[in-house]
């Protein structure tokens, strides 16, 4: 089971980018918009159709830690 952690306050009707957490609290789910940019594509090297991933807990807190 996920747990919304965050989503945009102009969003009405629930299904905008939003930050998922999941149960055990060890990783997050990121929904977004599919990248289409090629030259964004290229950057992130992510297989094309892709719109959510897992990161791990620690990743997060740790940039978030640093840039506070």
């Amino acid at each position: 089971m996920l747990r919304k952690l965050s989503g945009g306050p102009e969003c009405k009707n629930g299904t905008c980018p939003t930050l998922w957490g999941t149960e055990d609290g060890k990783d997050y789910v990121v929904q977004g918009y599919v990248i289409t940019d090629p030259k964004r594509l290229a950057q992130l090297d992510v297989p094309e159709g892709e719109t959510a991933v897992v990161v791990p807990a620690a990743v997060l807190e740790e940039y978030f830690r640093a840039h506070r």
